[in-house]
């Protein structure tokens, strides 16, 4: 076996790592995927025949690749950011495919993902690697041009709004979110306002991204009253539900005519919905949940 092919089967071997990395880094399954391609670019180019800690050596590649994608996405970026979601990782309800068990491992949910995009890109990077990844500050201050103290200091102003943002986790059983994700749906289609009411903790959030072509649709709601005033999202009696698992919590993917339209993730803490994160472009949403709409 010569060295491109040696090196070929170890970036293989840290493929999943890496791809976990990157989309801790970007939100974006599509942008990750990318990072870990032009990570093989240039580790093939480079070739590794004197590194030592090969898997240290491409976590550091991707994380840089990363940052010069956050940065040039920050220059673009003029949209709020609460009102852009993050890709969900959606599998079918019970099941978690191979390639997603990574991107998954720590309970990344997606009200997490949301709060990290709001991170400055260097925050994010020393957050990212420093408390998910374990990486030293020493190894992560040469990529964001400072020093390993001031490194230290990102990650620690990074940590803070992350537990300031008081990100909520969802009930530990799932059989139990279910209940109430379906519950909420069957009080939408009845028009049973008080049902919605009872099941929505009074200062519930819901996001919704409606994508590129309707960015004026796009909105973040608040309260449990304003948030059953949208509650037609999920009362069209047109619309599918297709039961999902999204970034480990019950959600659904709904379609309309056979065709992908929205996706809604809950989150679900001691029998009430905290949360509701809603993607409404069909295109992204045809992308995002194919391990669900292709496996019916």
């Amino acid at each position: 076996m010569d060295e491109n092919e040696w090196l070929a089967e170890r970036f293989e071997e840290k493929r999943a790592h890496l791809r976990a990395v990157a989309y801790r880094m970007l939100g974006s399954l599509a942008e990750a995927d990318d990072a870990v391609q032009d990570t093989w670019e240039r580790v093939s180019r480079a070739g590794a025949s004197e590194v030592e800690n090969l898997g240290g050596w491409l976590t550091t590649i991707v994380a840089r690749v990363c940052l010069n994608m956050l940065r040039a996405r920050d220059i673009r970026r003029e949209d709020s950011l609460e009102m852009l979601l993050p890709d969900p990782i959606i599998n079918r309800e019970g099941e978690l495919r191979p390639e997603d068990e990574a991107l998954l491992a720590d309970s990344v949910g997606l009200a997490l993902q949301v709060v990290l995009d709001a991170l400055a890109p260097a925050e994010r990077l020393a957050f990212v690697l420093h408390d998910m990844f374990d990486l030293a500050f020493e190894e992560i201050a040469p990529m964001v041009g400072r020093s390993p103290a001031a490194a230290r200091q990102l990650a620690s102003r990074a940590r803070r709004r992350v537990k300031g943002s008081a990100v909520p986790s969802p009930d530990p059983d799932i059989a139990r979110q279910r209940a109430i994700v379906d519950a909420f749906f069957a009080a939408a289609r009845g028009g049973d306002f008080d049902a919605l009411l009872a099941l929505l903790h009074p200062e519930v959030v819901l996001r919704a991204d409606y994508g590129p072509s309707r960015p004026s649709e796009s909105r973040v709601v608040r309260g449990a009253a304003a948030v059953v005033r949208q509650a037609r999202l999920g009362a069209n009696p047109a619309a599918e539900l297709h039961p999902a698992l999204i970034n480990g919590a019950a959600g659904v993917v709904i379609t309309i005519d056979g065709q992908a339209h929205v996706v809604m993730a809950f989150i679900v803490t001691q029998d009430q919905v905290v949360e509701i994160d809603v993607i409404a472009d069909p295109e992204r949403v045809r992308r995002v949940a194919s391990a669900v709409l292709n496996a019916e």
